[in-house]
Parts: structure tokens; C-alpha cells; sequence
């Protein structure tokens, strides 16, 4: 069951990683200069609201120290980029397990 909602989850993200490329592939055939969607501008077009929250509860309960060099660093990265990984990782634990060969040949 884990696996199915891993794969779910990776095909999804997959799609919307797809999309934040197109999307910026588009941007800069307009501008006719490379444009980069970042995922915090992403996030904050999206829904600033949870941004806002997400930074106030991570710096509240968890650290600031989490937020300033870990996540800044992430939401500064390219959305396509960082939305690729997530949806590699998910695939990765959503794979089918290898059949092991134990050797024996039991025909």
C-alpha cells in the first residue's frame, strides 16, 4: 500500500515538475533570455499564507537554524529542478521489490 501511494505521489510531482519547465521553457522564449522559476516564488504564488506559516512553525518548534541555511537555500533553487528530486525519491521508495535468485533451480 505504501508503495502505491509513493508512486501516486512521484507521478504527480513528476507531472507538476513538467509543468514548472514548460512553464519557464515558455517564459523564456518570451523574454528571450533564460527565465528561472525558483521554488519559493513558485510556493509563494501559489499560497503565500503557507509559506509564511510554514517558516513560522519551522523557526518556532523546530530552529532557526533549520529554515536560514537548509531551506532558504532550497526554496532559492529552480522549482523543475527541486520537484524532479521529490518526485525521483518517491519513485525510488515506490519501486517493486527485486526478485532475489537464490540459486536453486527447481524445475
Amino acid at each position: 500500500m505504501f508503495r502505491l501511494i509513493a508512486r501516486f505521489f512521484g507521478f504527480w510531482i513528476f507531472a507538476a515538475a513538467l509543468i514548472a519547465l514548460v512553464h519557464d521553457g515558455a517564459r523564456s522564449i518570451a523574454a528571450s533570455s533564460l527565465v528561472v522559476t525558483s521554488l519559493g516564488e513558485l510556493w509563494f504564488s501559489i499560497s503565500a499564507p503557507t509559506l509564511n506559516l510554514t517558516q513560522a512553525v519551522i523557526e518556532r518548534y523546530i530552529g532557526s537554524f533549520l529554515w536560514d541555511p537548509v531551506l532558504l537555500s532550497i526554496l532559492k533553487a529552480p522549482a523543475a529542478v527541486v520537484l524532479m528530486v521529490i518526485a525521483l525519491i518517491f519513485a525510488f521508495f515506490g519501486r517493486r521489490p527485486r526478485r532475489v535468485n537464490a540459486g536453486l533451480d527447481l524445475r
